[in-house]
């Protein structure tokens, strides 16, 4: 499926709206998840605003594409990301970690409609999707399911056993998608836990593998049209993207993974994301 500029320019311009949303929501002075969150965000608003299939009116809609933030670290722009879809206002957004939000660090199944499990501890999301993706097929339904993974969530076992089992079960339902932005919470992926050829070991375990540029929204969107072509066999997306950016004194830095800003940066992240 090709996408006519005026499509990319919104999806570009939604990106740049979900990151200032962000940067409002954890304001001056809080730590805020912003490099994986901003890793991410061309990755999610594909997905909230072109792929998937739902109603923000009806978020238990049987037929509904699914959505599953493995790293759930980084809610906050998924929030972001559900607000301007309309599951609740923008207004609430304003409510980030207060006691009583319903927006809280992790997301919580049990009080946000449209959340589709509790996660955040590292490495159980893919097999959540896994189970559901399973699920889907036993009911005949056509839904899909996404699960977003960090790559310094590659570390976790959990994550390989639900590879292999995704692959055995040819659950071609599922696709996961790799933010590998080769920074986890204290340093680079490779000096913590060196993951070595991540597409390769996907592709041994038996998906069909996609590698991307996370930050091209043409490339995004057309890898998530390729994987549902896909039969027989689960897909991954390998993205690579880098950690905080849109940000200039975030780039690349492990120092933002869950950083603070101080009054000068939050209007200086502000005035780079206008």
């Amino acid at each position: 499926m090709s996408y006519d500029a005026e499509t990319i320019k919104k999806l570009n311009e939604m990106a740049k709206t979900l990151r200032r949303d962000v940067v409002e929501m954890v304001g001056p002075g809080q730590a805020g998840h912003f490099g994986g969150s901003f890793s991410s965000a061309e990755l999610i608003t594909a997905l909230y605003f072109s792929k998937m299939h739902y109603d923000p009116k009806n978020p238990k809609l049987a037929d509904r594409d699914r959505f599953l933030l493995s790293k759930g670290h980084v809610a906050v722009i998924q929030y972001a990301a559900m607000a301007r879809a309309g599951y609740f206002p923008v207004e609430e957004l304003s409510t980030l970690k207060k006691i009583g939000s319903r927006l809280q660090g992790h997301p919580d199944v049990k009080k946000l409609p449209g959340i589709e499990a509790n996660t955040g501890s590292l490495g159980q999301g893919l097999s959540i999707a896994l189970g559901i993706s399973l699920g889907l097929k036993l009911d005949n339904l056509p839904s899909r399911v996404y699960v977003l993974i960090g790559d310094g969530e590659l570390d976790e076992g959990q994550i390989w056993e639900g590879a292999m089992a995704a692959a055995n079960f040819k659950a071609d339902n599922l696709v996961a998608i790799v933010d590998r932005n080769r920074i986890q919470a204290t340093d680079f992926t490779a000096k913590r836990m060196d993951s070595g050829d991540i597409p390769a070991k996907w592709a041994a375990f038996g998906w069909n593998v996609i590698e991307i540029d996370g930050h091209d929204m043409e490339a995004v969107l057309a890898a998530y049209d390729e994987a549902e072509t896909v039969k027989g066999k689960p897909t991954v997306i390998i993205a690579n993207t880098v950690k905080g950016k849109g940000l200039s004194f975030a780039e690349n830095t492990a120092a933002y993974h869950n950083g603070t800003l101080t009054e000068e940066l939050y209007a200086k992240a502000l005035e780079e994301l206008k």
